[in-house]
């Protein structure tokens, strides 16, 4: 197999290609002075050490430095252990994916971070091998689709053209984003109670972490896994922290026996027609802005007293003069706007009620004309970033909005979860996705002093840094802790033992607070290492530093699976049969056949086990 790449994920898959399925496994990357490295090496991770320093310099001493062993990141990297050969290319020509074996390959990924990068080799690579399995990364969807087709339509041909017997069966072309795949992760992880939602063709499927009680998760459904012991709360960090260690896929037996355990359960299997995140989604994506956004709160609040006292002006005159109550509130309106003949000869409480509506009169215009301009101004700068409203609280503050950040902030909104953004590059890929979904952005270093506050973090629920510099996440957690000790922090680190030792730190300076790391290309690399092996890996789920990973699997040629019922088709620890694909109501009874296609829960290797 041939991994391409410029960044930590074509290491990391190399990996997972080598080390749990065993295959034989060339690396091509760029050369060594733009090879990808992790975003911690050198200077910053110098810098890092500084800001552990203002944690807790005990801590640090021991943690810190036993995270990394004194080795770069980046040099670990540069010579890639799990490899049977790297190749080092500076473009990915014709030439180079010749020299690489994609003649003889029998899949390809290609993952570098540039779309145009990877659609020119996959259509290179197609000419070469068409009967080679595709994996491309790529952000843009619709047009990864339209890719997609157009690959495998070449593939069909060729096979036509050749004769080769299942030359179209071998060949497949299947596009992924690793943006895709990691932002329900750490969206969930941002919120507390928020499940992990898995959505394919005609099935939804939704699991949240809750603790177990004495007769397991209850009737219809699964346990997922079973989390660490010593977090309760469902925060991940290295395996072999606290007491127990987490349990993915654990039988019967371990569920009866982890009574009270925090553990993710498989809530409901359903049809995603008018799914929990329909409506959200569908008003966040409409252009139109609703009608409480024309005005501010203070000037529709002026509006409401000001009409409050027209309506109290016109009972009043009804009562002094007796008319009927409609002409009472036309000759309100007449006298608010000036229009009326003088009450000269009117009884005294006539003339005073025409002169307070005069007073109110002179008070409305300048009402009405500010806002005629606010709403003027609003439709005008429609398509401009907006500002955080002042009283603002309940929020999530997602610094970065770069590939990763505008997947979460979509996530997020879906949700119908308030969101305020944190981007120092005015021209990132993620504002136009904010302005149409309306969320506040601040603009500015998240690094520099005020541009949390201007974010609201002081009464903000969550903290979810994803920008591409670890330094940068850390160092905005670091401060965000000092305004609020007890704020709920995800931070999306790319080198794990870095992670490690971060999470090791900062959960011993904040017991109180809840603290979550992530890393994209560790929830990405399963998804594809399965593509490439020929499974439909749909989603991931971050289980503290463990991947369970949910794929569509045909039945036919699984004697695991073929034959058997959907309770006797599970191996603990391995995978377990969720539901068949298109029907939302299996029974555990349900014997398994050649026909049908299920959702399978399943662990790295319990999924290289179902080859």
């Amino acid at each position: 197999m041939v991994v391409c790449g410029d960044d930590g994920l074509a290491h990391r898959l190399a990996a997972e290609l080598r080390g749990v399925y065993g295959e034989q496994v060339t690396l091509v990357v760029p050369p060594n002075e733009r090879t990808a490295r992790p975003p911690v090496v050198g200077r910053a991770r110098s810098a890092s050490a500084a800001l552990f320093d203002r944690v807790v310099s005990a801590a640090v001493g021991t943690v810190g430095r036993s995270g990394t062993g004194g080795q770069p990141a980046g040099a670990a990297a540069g010579q890639h252990p799990d490899a049977e050969g790297v190749l080092e290319a500076a473009e990915l020509t014709e030439a180079v994916l010749a020299e690489a074996g994609v003649a003889r390959a029998a899949a390809l990924a290609l993952v570098y971070d540039d779309d145009e990068t990877n659609i020119r080799a996959a259509l290179t690579a197609r000419r070469l091998n068409p009967r080679l399995r595709l994996v491309l990364r790529l952000y843009n969807r619709r047009l990864g689709q339209h890719i997609e087709e157009l690959l495998d339509q070449a593939a069909a041909l060729a096979a036509g053209g050749d004769g080769g017997p299942g030359t179209a069966a071998e060949a497949s072309t299947t596009v992924l984003s690793d943006a895709d795949t990691a932002a329900p992760a750490l969206a969930a992880t941002a919120v507390a109670g928020t499940g992990r939602v898995v959505q394919t063709e005609g099935l939804l499927l939704r699991a949240v972490e809750r603790p177990l009680s004495g007769d397991g998760p209850g009737t219809g459904l699964y346990t997922l896994a079973l989390l660490s012991g010593g977090d309760p709360a469902g925060t991940d960090g290295p395996d072999g922290a606290g007491e127990q260690q987490p349990r993915l896929l654990p039988d019967d037996e371990e569920v009866r026996q982890a009574a009270g355990r925090q553990a993710v359960v498989l809530e409901h299997v359903s049809a995603p027609a008018g799914g929990e995140s329909a409506a959200p989604a569908r008003r966040a994506m409409t252009g139109v802005p609703p009608l409480g956004s024309l005005f501010s709160r203070r000037l529709r609040w002026s509006l409401a007293v000001l009409a409050g006292c027209v309506v109290g002006l016109a009972v009043a005159l009804w009562l002094v003069t007796g008319i009927h109550p409609l002409r009472a509130f036309y000759i309100t309106l007449l006298d608010l706007f000036a229009i009326d003949d003088p009450a000269l000869r009117q009884p005294l409480g006539r003339q005073l009620l025409q002169l307070l509506s005069a007073l109110v009169g002179l008070l409305l215009l300048p009402l009405l004309l500010a806002a005629a301009l606010e709403a003027f101004g609003t439709f005008r700068t429609a398509s401009a970033l907006r500002k955080p409203p002042r009283g603002l609280s309940g929020h999530v503050v997602l610094l970065g909005l770069g590939k990763i950040g505008t997947r979460v902030l979509t996530r997020l909104r879906e949700l119908n979860i308030p969101v305020v953004c944190v981007e120092s590059d005015p021209e990132a890929r993620g504002l136009a996705t904010a302005r149409r979904l309306r969320v506040p952005v601040v603009l500015g270093d998240v690094t520099q002093e005020g541009v949390l506050e201007a974010a609201q973090i002081q009464r903000a629920q969550a903290l979810l840094a994803v920008t591409s510099s670890d330094t940068t996440n850390l160092e905005a957690v670091l401060y965000a802790r000092t305004v609020r000790p007890d704020l709920r922090v995800v931070l999306r680190l790319y080198d794990d033992d870095f992670a490690t030792a971060v999470y090791r730190t900062l959960r011993t300076a904040y017991p109180q607070a809840l603290t979550r790391s992530r890393s994209v290309t560790h929830l990405a690399a399963p998804a594809f290492a399965g593509a490439m092996l020929g499974r439909q890996v749909l989603g991931a789920v971050a289980v503290e530093r463990r991947v369970l990973l949910f794929a569509a699997v045909d039945v036919d040629g699984h004697p695991q699976l073929e034959g058997r019922t959907v309770r006797e088709a599970f191996r603990a620890g391995s995978w377990r049969v969720l539901a068949l694909l298109g029907r939302a109501d299996t029974s555990s009874s349900h014997v398994l056949g050649k026909g049908d296609r299920v959702v399978v829960a399943a662990t790295r290797r319990g999924l290289a086990e179902l080859r």
